[in-house]
């Protein structure tokens, strides 16, 4: 018997969902990205939300160097940029920011939180942008308009009303700039704790972690021009064509370059298969460029078991005498290669093949490419960080790459590919709940003020904490907290409980209606608008997803006259919370921007000459010592092999494996359209896509309508009402849309060693529908 049954908040926004049952249709998947179909989706949602001239104005400066950096994906531009440098999902989140919808006093007076709630997130996001602060007081059935300075004092009394300032969250979306990040955990710190939550903490912690342990650094090694050069590109867990689009032009480079590529994926991804530039004449009228070269079709979580296998065949290589590792490298830079040997040479092949669901040909397919390419890059996204082991899998990518030296050396290196497009800025800047004892010393110099040394709540004990009453305060600047975030119920439950809920925004979500006893939601600036402060206009920085800096700079008209930049709402928050400022100038902080990039350069490695860098059009690339030198940031200074034993969900009769994605109509949880074009998929989001030869297994119906039910420690989590497709995923294994199945991620079912919930591995059941 199950004590506890968790139903799926998202059906009770039914109501004032698009996405309608009856609507939903389901066609052929496709074998070919982007092309006229990505030209023309670009163009529709564009002039849909922003109009024709507001369209040219502003796709013509996403990710130029006089421009802003697009608000969706960390992938980088490089040194030669196009004058259309933009992909499809690019131009999609452009147009979602800057369109002309707005969000005003008069729609809180026709809207009460009991109609937002029942409205879905996609429906939310359309209604334009946010232009006035507004209050959810005690007891209120909505939010009313207030001033500025109101609202600030609301947040402001709500925090120092606390016990502690522990009893305080606060979260940030990797959109946030560099300065604005740096000036929020300055605030949080000076506050009194290090509760910094962040969405790093749900997709590349797992990265982090195995990278900071094996390199010593937790981020990748690799260049664009690493990509461009690479004689094999490894791409594990990772769809590029909807989630990172124009990291199919680098792979189309890497292509005509001479380059191969091997896609590791329980599900065919068009992205992946032929990719059809739309900027190339070939990609209007041509074929278009095929891409892998060899497609794994590896069960989902045997990515592990895989790259054991790989391991253990080149081992066993060198054992005979053949010349296939790098061991100059092995012995002049790296440890524990001798006991990492002994462990892939014991390995129990049989067992590895059926975690993988690989054949032995297969595996020695791929390792013929391995050994008849000179450099590797392996790239890999949250197909890989989003289970149980893995860390453990990616201390063995590592591994992989140490075998033959693809690190750093042109052409090779290992490239986890981040998400929104300053992420891993957040990080940078100590967006960081575990911060390090130098940076911390760092920022006491800088500031004199003794930071708060005990480590802080990542996002997992975050939602403990607000759910057990140990935080009661939760502040948000960006990001969709309620439906990022996993055990959906359990979640909005934990935020509920809150006395003080705060949402540092753009436009609303469903984070804005999930609310506190106080709840206050503050608009503030995007990356397309032009932020004028005291000094005149500034400029804001980010860093992509291979550490690279470079400015970005708006360049439409505010969505109202006083909506204030991200900066200067945390420079206002932390006037009126903290006694005196707590000893720092934020009014100058906030007028001059030049000012926080000075304070950055003298807290934060690498950033010296800070200003005077960003006048370089392509910015500036911060330090990596393994990419840079060879050299590795670990007590010994050498790089680490590492043992990882094979880990695999034991998936029992009558289940299968769920991992939940993105459709090509979203970004993380923004849903531009209830369409993904590349699976066949068309009015609808509440799919699930089945092997047949499992549906027949199971006795299931393609096109029927089921429940996807996950059991985990006596809890049963159902989420009602999904059509069955028939689809080629992996045997064992399902796949579906989130935030819709975010439901079914228990709470407390995460990555061993960096607590990022386990997205990817999910243990489900199909139901008949109870509804």
């Amino acid at each position: 018997m199950y004590g506890l049954v968790v139903r799926d908040p998202w059906v009770m926004a039914a109501a004032g969902s698009t996405d309608d049952e009856a609507a939903l249709e389901v066609g052929d998947r496709k074998e070919v990205a982007a092309g006229i179909p990505g030209v023309v989706a670009s163009a529709r949602m564009a002039l849909t939300e922003m109009g024709v001239r507001r369209s040219v104005r502003t796709l013509l400066k996403v990710n130029q160097v006089d421009g802003f950096d697009c608000p969706g994906c960390a992938w980088p531009e490089g040194d030669h940029r196009s004058k259309v440098e933009f992909c499809e999902n690019g131009a999609k989140a452009v147009a979602e920011e800057a369109t002309r919808k707005r969000v005003d006093a008069s729609f809180f007076a026709d809207h009460d939180l009991a109609d937002l709630e029942q409205r879905d997130d996609h429906w939310l996001g359309k209604q334009g942008r946010l232009t006035v602060p507004v209050v959810k007081r005690p007891g209120a059935d909505r939010y009313e308009p207030v001033s500025w300075e109101e609202a600030y004092r609301t947040v402001a009394d709500g925090l120092r009303a606390l016990g502690s300032p522990d009893e305080a969250a606060f979260y940030t979306s990797g959109r946030t700039s560099n300065e604005a990040a740096f000036l929020y955990q300055l605030l949080v710190r000076r506050f009194g704790t290090n509760n910094l939550p962040d969405c790093s903490n749900m997709c590349h912690e797992s990265s982090g972690v195995a990278l900071g342990e094996t390199i010593g650094i937790g981020k990748g090694s690799v260049t664009l021009d690493d990509v461009h050069q690479a004689d094999l590109v490894i791409i594990l867990g990772q769809n590029p064509g909807t989630n990172h689009p124009r990291m199919l032009t680098a792979l189309e480079m890497t292509k005509r370059r001479g380059g191969r590529i091997i896609a590791v994926n329980p599900l065919p991804e068009a992205g992946l298969i032929r990719f059809k530039n739309p900027q190339r004449p070939s990609g209007i009228i041509g074929r278009g460029t095929a891409l892998a070269d060899l497609f794994l079709q590896v069960r989902l979580n045997g990515d592990l078991a895989l790259f054991q296998l790989i391991d253990h065949l080149l081992v066993a290589r060198h054992d005979r005498g053949e010349d296939v590792l790098d061991t100059t490298f092995i012995a002049e830079r790296c440890e524990g290669f001798e006991v990492f040997a002994d462990h892939v040479r014991a390995l129990d092949v049989d067992a590895a093949l059926r975690a993988c669901g690989l054949t032995m040909a297969a595996v020695e397919e791929a390792v013929d490419l391995v050994l008849s390419s000179g450099s590797i890059v392996v790239c890999w996204a949250m197909g890989i960080t989003q289970h149980r082991n893995a860390v453990a899998t990616i201390r063995e990518l590592t591994n992989f790459a140490l075998l033959r030296g693809n690190i750093g050396r042109p052409g090779a290196g290992l490239c986890p590919v981040r998400g929104h497009s300053n992420v891993q800025g957040d990080r940078t800047m100590g967006i960081y709940e575990k911060p390090s004892t130098a940076f911390l010393d760092a920022l006491e110099t800088e500031f004199a003020f003794s930071p708060p040394r005990e480590p802080g709540h990542d996002t997992v004990d975050t939602i403990r904490a607000m759910r057990d009453g140990r935080v009661r305060a939760f502040v948000s600047m960006g990001g969709n907290f309620a439906s990022a975030t996993p055990d959906t119920e359990v979640t909005e439950a934990a935020l509920r409980r809150c006395e003080l809920t705060v949402q540092i925004s753009t436009k609303l979500n469903r984070s804005h209606v999930v609310t506190g006893r106080t709840a206050v939601i503050l608009p503030c600036l995007g990356r397309t608008d032009i932020d004028v402060q005291a000094t005149g206009r500034q400029r804001v920085t980010v860093e992509d997803s291979m550490s690279s800096v470079h400015a970005s700079v708006g360049n439409l008209t505010p969505p109202a006259e006083d909506v204030p930049s991200e900066v200067a709402v945390v420079s206002h928050l932390a006037e009126r919370l903290l006694p005196g400022g707590g000893g720092i100038d934020w009014e100058a902080l906030r007028g001059d921007y030049d000012l926080i990039r000075d304070h950055i350069e003298a807290v934060v490695p690498g950033f010296e000459r800070f200003n005077e860098r960003l006048a370089d059009p392509a910015g500036f690339v911060l330090p990596h010592p393994p990419r840079d030198s060879r050299s590795f940031d670990t007590p010994s200074g050498l790089a680490r092999f590492s043992v990882n034993e094979l880990d695999v969900v034991d998936v029992p009769p009558g289940h299968l494996l769920l991992q939940t994605l993105r459709s090509h109509d979203q970004y993380n949880t923004t849903i531009y359209g209830l369409d993904d074009r590349y699976r066949g998929i068309k009015g609808g989001r509440r799919v699930v896509f089945v092997h047949p030869d499992d549906l027949v297994a199971l006795g299931v119906d393609d096109a029927s309508t089921v429940d996807i039910v996950g059991d985990f420690a006596g809890v049963r989590r159902t989420a009602p009402r999904f059509r069955v497709v028939a689809y080629p995923v992996s045997r064992g294994s399902c796949a579906a849309y989130y935030p819709e199945t975010n439901v079914l991620v228990p709470l407390d079912s995460v990555a061993e060693g960096s607590q990022t919930p386990t997205s990817k591995s999910v243990l489900v059941r199909l139901a008949p529908s109870a509804t």
